[in-house]
Protein backbone atom coordinates (compact mmCIF):
# COMPACT_ATOMS: atom_id res chain seq x y z
CA UNK A 1 0.00 0.00 0.00
CA UNK A 2 1.34 3.42 -0.95
CA UNK A 3 1.72 5.71 2.07
CA UNK A 4 0.94 9.40 2.21
CA UNK A 5 4.63 10.03 2.91
CA UNK A 6 5.49 8.31 -0.38
CA UNK A 7 3.11 10.60 -2.23
CA UNK A 8 4.78 13.62 -0.64
CA UNK A 9 8.18 12.41 -1.83
CA UNK A 10 6.78 11.71 -5.29
CA UNK A 11 5.44 15.25 -5.39
CA UNK A 12 8.81 16.55 -6.47
CA UNK A 13 8.63 14.27 -9.52
CA UNK A 14 4.97 14.66 -10.45
CA UNK A 15 3.42 17.15 -12.82
CA UNK A 16 -0.09 18.56 -12.71
CA UNK A 17 -2.30 19.39 -15.68
CA UNK A 18 -2.96 22.88 -14.39
CA UNK A 19 -6.04 24.96 -15.13
CA UNK A 20 -5.88 28.09 -13.00
CA UNK A 21 -5.53 29.65 -9.57
CA UNK A 22 -7.68 32.02 -7.51
CA UNK A 23 -5.53 33.42 -4.65
CA UNK A 24 -8.47 34.09 -2.33
CA UNK A 25 -12.14 33.09 -2.38
CA UNK A 26 -14.88 33.51 0.21
CA UNK A 27 -17.54 31.55 -1.70
CA UNK A 28 -15.98 28.13 -2.38
CA UNK A 29 -15.97 26.88 1.23
CA UNK A 30 -18.68 28.11 3.56
CA UNK A 31 -17.19 29.81 6.61
CA UNK A 32 -13.63 29.82 5.26
CA UNK A 33 -11.37 32.02 3.24
CA UNK A 34 -9.58 29.73 0.78
CA UNK A 35 -7.60 29.68 -2.42
CA UNK A 36 -8.87 27.64 -5.36
CA UNK A 37 -6.76 25.50 -7.68
CA UNK A 38 -8.28 24.35 -10.97
CA UNK A 39 -7.02 21.18 -12.64
CA UNK A 40 -7.61 20.35 -16.29
CA UNK A 41 -9.36 17.33 -17.73
CA UNK A 42 -12.80 15.83 -17.22
CA UNK A 43 -14.41 12.70 -18.71
CA UNK A 44 -17.90 14.16 -18.25
CA UNK A 45 -19.01 16.94 -20.58
CA UNK A 46 -22.05 18.60 -18.99
CA UNK A 47 -23.90 20.90 -21.38
CA UNK A 48 -24.14 23.55 -18.64
CA UNK A 49 -20.48 23.42 -17.53
CA UNK A 50 -19.12 26.91 -16.84
CA UNK A 51 -15.52 25.70 -17.14
CA UNK A 52 -15.64 24.09 -20.57
CA UNK A 53 -12.13 25.36 -21.34
CA UNK A 54 -10.84 23.07 -18.58
CA UNK A 55 -12.46 19.90 -19.93
CA UNK A 56 -9.37 19.34 -22.09
CA UNK A 57 -6.08 20.91 -23.01
CA UNK A 58 -2.70 20.72 -21.35
CA UNK A 59 -0.61 22.98 -19.12
CA UNK A 60 1.93 20.87 -17.30
CA UNK A 61 3.24 22.31 -14.02
CA UNK A 62 5.16 20.68 -11.21
CA UNK A 63 3.46 19.86 -7.92
CA UNK A 64 6.03 22.11 -6.23
CA UNK A 65 4.98 25.08 -8.39
CA UNK A 66 1.32 24.61 -7.43
CA UNK A 67 2.24 24.32 -3.75
CA UNK A 68 4.22 27.56 -4.06
CA UNK A 69 1.06 29.26 -5.36
CA UNK A 70 -0.91 27.98 -2.37
CA UNK A 71 1.87 29.08 -0.02
CA UNK A 72 1.70 32.59 -1.49
CA UNK A 73 -1.88 32.86 -0.17
CA UNK A 74 -1.22 31.22 3.17
CA UNK A 75 -1.39 34.42 5.21
CA UNK A 76 -4.98 35.00 4.02
CA UNK A 77 -6.47 31.50 3.89
CA UNK A 78 -7.22 28.48 6.05
CA UNK A 79 -7.91 26.04 3.22
CA UNK A 80 -7.62 25.20 -0.45
CA UNK A 81 -10.29 23.94 -2.83
CA UNK A 82 -9.25 21.74 -5.75
CA UNK A 83 -11.71 22.09 -8.60
CA UNK A 84 -11.73 21.72 -12.35
CA UNK A 85 -12.26 20.16 -14.70
CA UNK A 86 -12.26 17.09 -12.52
CA UNK A 87 -9.42 17.20 -9.95
CA UNK A 88 -9.76 13.57 -8.88
CA UNK A 89 -8.87 12.52 -12.43
CA UNK A 90 -5.22 13.28 -11.50
CA UNK A 91 -5.01 10.91 -8.55
CA UNK A 92 -1.29 10.83 -7.73
CA UNK A 93 -0.75 14.53 -8.31
CA UNK A 94 -3.82 15.48 -6.22
CA UNK A 95 -2.70 13.29 -3.33
CA UNK A 96 0.79 14.81 -3.46
CA UNK A 97 -0.75 18.29 -3.46
CA UNK A 98 -2.97 17.40 -0.50
CA UNK A 99 0.03 16.08 1.41
CA UNK A 100 1.88 19.33 0.71
CA UNK A 101 -1.10 21.29 2.01
CA UNK A 102 -1.11 19.19 5.18
CA UNK A 103 2.55 20.13 5.71
CA UNK A 104 1.50 23.81 5.51
CA UNK A 105 -1.40 23.21 7.94
CA UNK A 106 -3.87 24.16 5.21
CA UNK A 107 -7.19 22.31 5.07
CA UNK A 108 -8.09 20.50 1.84
CA UNK A 109 -11.39 20.45 -0.02
CA UNK A 110 -12.34 18.89 -3.35
CA UNK A 111 -15.15 19.72 -5.76
CA UNK A 112 -15.86 16.54 -7.72
CA UNK A 113 -18.37 14.75 -9.92
CA UNK A 114 -17.51 11.46 -8.18
CA UNK A 115 -16.36 9.60 -11.29
CA UNK A 116 -13.08 8.58 -9.65
CA UNK A 117 -14.02 7.04 -6.28
CA UNK A 118 -10.59 5.44 -5.89
CA UNK A 119 -9.05 8.92 -5.56
CA UNK A 120 -11.54 9.95 -2.89
CA UNK A 121 -10.97 6.66 -1.09
CA UNK A 122 -7.20 7.24 -1.01
CA UNK A 123 -7.58 10.82 0.24
CA UNK A 124 -9.89 9.68 3.02
CA UNK A 125 -7.75 6.67 3.91
CA UNK A 126 -4.65 8.86 4.31
CA UNK A 127 -6.55 11.59 6.22
CA UNK A 128 -5.72 14.13 3.52
CA UNK A 129 -9.14 15.69 2.99
CA UNK A 130 -11.47 17.86 5.07
CA UNK A 131 -14.32 18.58 2.65
CA UNK A 132 -15.88 16.78 -0.31
CA UNK A 133 -18.30 18.77 -2.45
CA UNK A 134 -19.97 15.99 -4.50
CA UNK A 135 -21.95 17.11 -7.54
CA UNK A 136 -24.79 14.69 -8.29
CA UNK A 137 -25.89 15.55 -11.83
CA UNK A 138 -29.31 13.91 -12.07
CA UNK A 139 -31.19 10.75 -11.05
CA UNK A 140 -29.16 7.62 -11.70
CA UNK A 141 -31.11 6.32 -14.70
CA UNK A 142 -30.55 9.58 -16.57
CA UNK A 143 -26.75 9.62 -16.24
CA UNK A 144 -25.89 7.73 -19.47
CA UNK A 145 -28.14 9.87 -21.68
CA UNK A 146 -27.59 13.27 -20.08
CA UNK A 147 -23.82 13.02 -19.67
CA UNK A 148 -23.03 10.74 -22.61
CA UNK A 149 -21.19 8.31 -20.32
CA UNK A 150 -21.17 4.51 -20.06
CA UNK A 151 -23.52 2.89 -17.50
CA UNK A 152 -20.60 1.85 -15.31
CA UNK A 153 -19.84 5.52 -14.65
CA UNK A 154 -23.10 5.75 -12.72
CA UNK A 155 -21.90 2.98 -10.41
CA UNK A 156 -18.66 4.90 -9.79
CA UNK A 157 -20.59 8.00 -8.70
CA UNK A 158 -22.79 5.86 -6.46
CA UNK A 159 -19.65 4.40 -4.88
CA UNK A 160 -18.25 7.90 -4.28
CA UNK A 161 -21.48 8.92 -2.58
CA UNK A 162 -21.48 5.79 -0.43
CA UNK A 163 -17.87 6.03 0.74
CA UNK A 164 -18.10 9.77 1.49
CA UNK A 165 -21.39 9.28 3.32
CA UNK A 166 -19.88 6.51 5.44
CA UNK A 167 -16.66 8.44 6.13
CA UNK A 168 -18.62 11.50 7.20
CA UNK A 169 -21.22 9.76 9.36
CA UNK A 170 -18.95 7.22 11.06
CA UNK A 171 -15.77 8.16 12.85
CA UNK A 172 -15.14 11.61 11.41
CA UNK A 173 -12.77 10.38 8.68
CA UNK A 174 -14.33 13.08 6.48
CA UNK A 175 -15.05 16.21 8.57
CA UNK A 176 -17.30 17.97 6.02
CA UNK A 177 -19.43 16.59 3.20
CA UNK A 178 -21.88 18.29 0.83
CA UNK A 179 -24.05 16.84 -1.91
CA UNK A 180 -24.76 19.43 -4.59
CA UNK A 181 -27.49 19.38 -7.24
CA UNK A 182 -27.73 21.86 -10.11
CA UNK A 183 -31.38 22.67 -10.72
CA UNK A 184 -32.89 23.35 -14.17
CA UNK A 185 -36.48 24.05 -15.28
CA UNK A 186 -38.25 20.79 -15.98
CA UNK A 187 -35.86 18.79 -13.78
CA UNK A 188 -37.16 19.90 -10.39
CA UNK A 189 -38.27 16.34 -9.59
CA UNK A 190 -34.60 15.31 -9.52
CA UNK A 191 -34.21 17.13 -6.21
CA UNK A 192 -36.67 14.91 -4.34
CA UNK A 193 -35.24 11.78 -5.98
CA UNK A 194 -31.61 12.57 -5.15
CA UNK A 195 -32.43 13.81 -1.64
CA UNK A 196 -33.58 10.29 -0.74
CA UNK A 197 -29.95 9.17 -1.20
CA UNK A 198 -28.72 11.79 1.26
CA UNK A 199 -29.25 11.40 5.03
CA UNK A 200 -30.60 14.44 6.88
CA UNK A 201 -27.24 14.94 8.65
CA UNK A 202 -25.51 15.74 5.33
CA UNK A 203 -25.70 19.18 3.73
CA UNK A 204 -27.81 19.14 0.56
CA UNK A 205 -27.05 22.16 -1.60
CA UNK A 206 -28.99 23.44 -4.62
CA UNK A 207 -27.20 25.34 -7.36
CA UNK A 208 -29.09 27.47 -9.85
CA UNK A 209 -28.42 26.10 -13.32
CA UNK A 210 -27.96 28.49 -16.24
CA UNK A 211 -28.01 27.12 -19.78
CA UNK A 212 -28.67 29.04 -22.96
CA UNK A 213 -31.96 30.92 -22.87
CA UNK A 214 -33.56 28.83 -20.10
CA UNK A 215 -35.09 30.85 -17.28
CA UNK A 216 -33.58 29.86 -13.89
CA UNK A 217 -36.04 28.00 -11.61
CA UNK A 218 -35.96 30.65 -8.90
CA UNK A 219 -37.32 33.18 -11.44
CA UNK A 220 -40.07 30.78 -12.41
CA UNK A 221 -41.17 30.56 -8.79
CA UNK A 222 -41.29 34.35 -8.20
Amino acid sequence: MTSARTYMLLGGLLNVNYGGFVPISTVDWRGRSVCTVFLRGCPVHCHYCHNTALQGGSDSRSVEEILDMIHSSQMLISGVIFSGGEPTMQKDALIALAEGCRAMDVKVGVQTNGVFPETLEALIEHSLIDLVHLDIKTRWEHYPKLLKVKPEVTAKVQRSLSLCREAYLTGGALPEFQVVVTLFPGREDDVAYISREVPADIDFVLNQGVSGGLTPPCHLMN
